[in-house]
């Protein structure tokens, strides 16, 4: 019995949305890890196994893709232009709540 594809991804959760990211431009597992921590003044990093388990998923629903390089030992991904759109969505959303939170603190204060 053929393997059912899971159902498409709409939402990206820290860690995805992290890895994504970095993946604008081609890189490999070490170095996505690097950048993450690099982009958020080491405020969140991600360990190897939740990387390449995330990277599995993300390959799978196509919103990475591997690229060819010059070094066949080591992997490098990038975001497809459906992980490209899927990432401005994101973005959009999180601003989005983003705002419902100051507006609920302002309500709170009295603003």
């Amino acid at each position: 019995m053929p393997k059912q594809r899971p159902q498409e991804m709409d939402q990206l959760t820290d860690p995805a949305y992290y890895i994504v990211l970095t993946l604008l431009e081609p890189k490999h597992g070490y170095s996505i890890m690097q950048e993450i921590e690099d982009m958020t003044d080491d405020s969140f990093t991600i360990g190897p196994a939740t990387l390449y388990t995330l990277l599995k998923k993300l390959l799978q629903e196509e919103i990475i893709e591997l690229v060819n390089n010059d070094n066949p030992r080591r992997k490098v991904y990038q975001t497809t232009r459906s992980g490209q759109e899927l990432l401005k969505k994101e973005i959009h959303r999180r601003k989005w709540m983003a705002e419902h939170g100051e507006r609920a603190f302002q309500q709170l204060k009295g603003d």
